[in-house]
Order: structure tokens, then C-alpha cells, then sequence
């Protein structure tokens, strides 16, 4: 009994207080809105979903760890998975075409990424404006092969990625779990992951630790552009075309979802488990907002509005241990 007091006095506050919305949240709206927020049609569509943000909330969190950003998650997942439905479209309606184009999807997205991390560690450019324009460039070369309209005509079968399930369990939802074992494993059991926490809580004292922080940026970024192009896979999967302008909000969504989750925006200190929990809880938030017919542009202000409370709180928090150990 005095173990469990302990593991429940020393357990993340972030995380219990996360676990805690979630079961409000979903208690809540099992109450009021029980038809809709527990049919099969809704509890399946919010898998699909959170897995297509929670993927590239993955990316940004390592970003973010290293001590930069990624803001180009959405434009790498849509030039993406336009690499990808290229391929299978002139490959035409066959298992190997459907392959072909996930691996040219998963390829494309992972030399994105590289680009961002070579424009940051090696020229030195800020974080933030590498990702901005990558942002806008990968929109941009999206445009260029697709002319505008979406690529359509994609294998019937592609569809079972987002749509499918393996013993009553969701496809999308069986890669977003082997992401967040992935991102765990790298974070917890390798080098990698002690190095670039290391990095990111002071890159001058990671350099001349003999840590090189260029290799360190370009693996985080390239990570991270991977899980673009996954995230950019289940996102055509879903809507069994391509597009330039998909998931247009999910830049801001998974920073909210990175900062709620615990990770430090300074960078150094992140938690899968954190993250993991954060993007559930907003899920359950969207999808209580669509059933309750709320704004759509509402919904983005109030994640705003979040995304800026929670900055502050934790700014306000860090104050405050300084002010304590002086």
C-alpha cells in the first residue's frame, strides 16, 4: 500500500492531470451525447484521425526536444503522400504498386526532413524559419505536380490502410502504436536518444562533449520528416486521394498537443507517454466539439487560446523553481 502511495506521489503531475481530462471528457460526453460520441461510426473515425495528427505530433516533438521546431510536418505529409499516389497511380491497381508508392512516400518524406536538418545544423539557419519556408516550398512543390486538383484513382486496396482493420483493430491504429513504440524505444533504449536530449537542453556543452550536433540534427529532422510521410500516408488512405492543403490545421494541433503533453519548448525533455496521452484528450475534445455542432473556426481559436495558456503556465512554473533554488 505505501509503494503505490509513493508511485502515485512521484508520478508525473502532467500525465494524471492528462488521464484525468481524458476520463472527464469521455464520461461527459457518454452523458450527453451517449448515440453519437460511443457509436462504432464515431469511436472509428477518431481513430483514424488521431492517428494522422498523432504521428506527425511525433515529429515535432523530437523537433522540439533537440531544441528546434517543425513547422513543415504538414506540407512534407502532403508532398508525401503526392510522391507516393504519383507512383501508384502510374504503376496502376496491384499490391506491388501500393508498396512502391509507400515506400516512395516514406523515401521522399525522409529527404525532407534531411533538407530541414541540413539548412539548420549545418548553415546555422534558425529552426524556425528553415521549417516556415519548408512549409511552404513542400506546399508549393505539391502544387507543381498535382496542377491543384487532388490525385484521384489511387488502388482500391490502399484504402485498408486508413479504413482497415486486423482482428477488430484499426490499421491507423496499429501504426500509431508502433510509432509511439518507435519514438519510445529511440528516446529511452539508444544513444541517439540521450544524445539529443543531451543537445537540446545545451547544444554548446553537447558540442564540446564530443556529441556531434550536426548528425544529431540531420537524424532528428530526417526522423521526423519519415513520420511526415507516414503520417502524409494514412492522411491519402483516409480520403483515398492526394492534396496539397490536407490536415491545413494540424500544424497548430500538434503543437498544441507537443506543449500539452509535457515537452519542453526550449527543447532537452519530452515524454512519449505525455504526448501520447495529449493526443488523445484532444481527440476526444474535437470530436466532442463536431457532435456538439460547435464552429469550426471556434475550435481553432480555443486551441489557440490553449496552446497560449499552457506556454504561459509553464514559463509562470519555471519562474517560479528558479526563484525557489536562488
Amino acid at each position: 500500500m505505501e509503494k503505490m502511495k509513493k508511485s502515485i506521489k512521484n508520478a508525473d503531475k502532467n500525465i494524471t492531470a492528462l488521464l484525468g481530462i481524458a476520463i472527464l471528457i469521455f464520461v461527459a460526453m457518454g452523458i450527453l451525447a451517449p448515440k453519437s460520441f460511443l457509436g462504432i461510426t464515431n469511436l472509428q473515425g477518431m481513430c483514424i484521425q488521431f492517428a494522422e495528427f498523432g504521428v506527425l505530433a511525433f515529429g515535432m516533438m523530437l523537433a522540439m526536444i533537440s531544441g528546434g521546431i517543425d513547422l513543415s510536418l504538414v506540407g512534407i505529409a502532403n508532398f508525401a503522400s503526392i510522391a507516393g499516389a504519383a507512383v501508384m497511380i502510374k504503376l496502376g491497381s496491384s499490391n506491388a504498386s501500393i508498396i512502391a508508392g509507400v515506400l516512395a512516400a516514406l523515401a521522399v518524406g525522409g529527404i525532407c526532413g534531411l533538407f530541414n536538418g541540413f539548412m539548420i545544423g549545418y548553415l546555422r539557419i534558425p529552426p524556425m524559419l528553415v521549417t516556415l519556408c519548408g512549409l511552404q516550398l513542400f506546399t508549393g512543390l505539391g502544387l507543381v505536380v498535382t496542377k491543384g486538383p487532388a490525385l484521384t484513382d489511387l488502388p482500391p486496396a490502399f484504402n485498408m490502410i486508413a479504413g482497415g482493420t486486423v482482428a477488430l483493430i484499426p490499421i491507423a491504429v496499429i501504426v500509431f502504436a508502433l510509432v509511439v513504440l518507435g519514438v519510445s524505444f529511440l528516446l529511452r533504449s539508444s544513444v541517439y536518444g540521450q544524445h539529443v536530449r543531451f543537445m537540446g537542453t545545451n547544444a554548446t556543452a553537447s558540442r564540446y562533449s564530443g556529441i556531434q550536433n550536426l548528425k544529431i540534427t540531420m537524424m532528428t529532422y530526417g526522423i521526423s520528416g519519415i513520420l511526415g510521410g507516414v503520417g502524409g500516408i494514412l492522411m491519402a488512405s483516409h480520403y483515398n486521394s492526394a492534396k496539397s492543403d490536407y490536415g491545413s490545421s494540424y500544424t497548430l494541433l500538434t503543437l498544441l498537443i507537443v506543449v500539452l503533453g509535457g515537452t519542453n519548448p526550449d527543447g532537452g525533455r519530452g515524454k512519449v507517454a505525455g504526448v501520447t496521452l495529449s493526443i488523445i484528450v484532444l481527440q476526444l475534445v474535437s470530436s466532442a466539439f463536431n457532435i456538439l455542432r460547435i464552429n469550426a473556426f471556434i475550435k481553432t481559436f480555443v486551441w489557440g487560446m490553449i496552446l497560449l495558456a499552457v506556454m504561459v503556465s509553464m514559463k509562470l512554473l519555471e519562474n517560479k523553481k528558479e526563484r525557489r533554488s536562488q
